[in-house]
């Protein structure tokens, strides 16, 4: 009986390793997917800053800044995922995604943000490992955004 349990956990093994009909080595290499569509990223979470009771016309200036950075971050390919976060407990304000190697290198990048100079937020820096096709989300958002910021 033990000896069918493990051929059959063979075969089952053997089953889950096969290629994906779908697989296009083309895509994956160009999105650097590793053999599963995955690869890391930086998440970052914005948190309230210290910064209080800015006048309105600086804080609208600072978030217009903001939104100005998470356009040219995305344009330059760093960036692949922004937003805010619902009311919660924790200060969270929103999110990015990063496709970088380091944390160093996402908060190079974060440090340039509006919102983060002003203290207005601060960041906290995680590995995350994602779909790979996260990154096509850009051009399809392209084309379904009728407003831009």
């Amino acid at each position: 009986m033990a000896f069918l349990s493990c051929i059959a956990l063979i075969s089952y093994n053997a089953a889950a390793q096969e290629v994906n009909k779908n697989y296009d080595e083309k895509l994956a290499k160009e999105l650097k997917a590793d053999d599963y569509g995955m690869k890391k990223y930086i998440l970052v979470i914005l948190k309230t800053g210290s910064a209080k009771d800015l006048p309105k016309a600086s804080l609208d200036s600072i978030f217009k800044g903001h939104m100005n950075n998470i356009g040219r971050l995305a344009k330059e390919g760093k960036l692949i995922v922004a937003g805010p976060l619902g009311k919660n407990e924790n200060a969270y304000r929103g999110i990015f995604i990063f496709d970088v190697e380091s944390s160093d290198e996402a908060q190079k990048l974060v440090e340039t943000d509006p919102v983060i100079i002003s203290k207005v937020m601060t960041a906290e820096y995680y590995p995350w490992y994602g779909s790979a096709a996260l990154k096509e989300t850009l051009k399809i958002h392209s084309k379904i955004e009728k407003k831009s910021h």
